[in-house]
């Protein structure tokens, strides 16, 4: 995968062939609507919510499966929210990111599913965010990530990408369009408008990430490897990619050896997740602490209001931490 650049238009192109492959058991009529003439529209979690949004903005009506300040890992559907995952017309998942999720999905018979595990090429990262040789990849059928260990499977955290970002959202552009096909142009043009948003933001952290001094960052949840690899870093992580696993006395002195071999300031926690271990490390080597958001929800104690605010939070967190020239 190109780490530099933008995806090309063809590839962007490409993803809407996707978005309608993501569509299960669609039929070619559009989906059905509520009382208020709006699409119905249950997401997950925050990545695919704030997309529903963004692209569907007043022709739907968004809920989502995981409230603000839980974390989504760890999530369990309630009776009442399977019953309105059900009467949904479109469900905007990403398979592999919450078991509870997917087998609920998996039994809701809603006519519009959109997976977007598969609008975008996953691959395996390793604690040091880089993709394994050989193993990149969605292979349909997978059941997804070990949550304790993100190396023995694919890494879902694809939305901390800007550019990985930007070919689900095309994806899901596509979805919404073919539900509800009345609305398609105005779609079509919200999707262009996120499309260059997050462009703008992807060059904002090539520009702000090219000259540091140091590319290694540590974090207590290992979310960032698709955005260590696109900006040329090297993430450590305290944890998997499951933020409330504990790591072993091992890991914690082999990364006590990495921050002083890496010239590491900083040791990175988040805020839906325990800062302990964070806090751990940082006392033990006399690092700093800051915060890194893998933006899988927004409350009040978020660096920021939405996806966007919330990525620039992290990308001035990682200059100050890395020594940006």
């Amino acid at each position: 995968m190109n780490v530099r650049r933008l995806i090309p238009a063809a590839a962007l192109a490409g993803a809407v062939a996707l978005g309608a492959t993501a569509l299960t058991a669609c039929s070619g009529a559009g989906a059905g609507t509520g009382k208020d003439g709006k699409l119905d529209v249950m997401s997950s979690f925050y990545p695919m919510q704030f997309l529903a949004e963004q692209i569907g903005k007043d022709h739907v009506k968004v809920d989502t499966l995981t409230k603000p300040g839980v974390e989504p890992h760890d999530l369990e559907i309630t009776p009442k929210q399977t019953g309105q995952l059900g009467e949904a017309d479109v469900v905007l998942y990403l398979k592999g990111l919450q078991p509870a999720v997917d087998k609920a999905v998996a039994q809701s018979g809603v006519k519009h599913v959109v997976d977007a595990a598969k609008l975008t090429e996953l691959e395996v990262h390793g604690s040091s965010g880089h993709a394994h040789e050989g193993e990149a990849g969605h292979t349909e059928g997978e059941e997804g990530h070990d949550h304790a260990h993100g190396e023995a499977g694919e890494d879902p955290h694809v939305w901390l990408d800007p550019v990985k970002y930007a070919e689900v959202a095309k994806g899901v552009g596509a979805a919404l369009e073919k539900a509800d096909p009345d609305h398609a142009a105005d779609y079509r043009k919200n999707t262009d408008e996120l499309l260059g948003k997050l462009t703008a933001l992807d060059t904002e952290f090539k520009d702000g990430l090219r000259n540091t001094a140091s590319k290694t960052f540590i974090t207590t949840h290992s979310a960032f490897g698709y955005l260590a690899e696109r900006y040329g870093l090297d993430q450590e992580g305290i944890s998997g990619v499951d933020p409330e696993s504990e790591p072993s006395p091992a890991r914690m002195k082999e990364l006590q050896a990495v921050a002083k071999k890496d010239n590491v300031s900083t040791v990175f926690f988040e805020t839906l997740a325990s800062d302990k271990t964070a806090k751990t490390l940082a006392t033990d080597t006399g690092l700093k602490t800051d915060v890194l958001d893998p933006l899988e929800g927004i409350t009040d104690k978020s660096q920021g209001a939405d996806y966007f605010e919330v990525m620039r939070s992290n990308l001035k967190n990682l200059q100050k931490a890395l020594g940006s020239k």
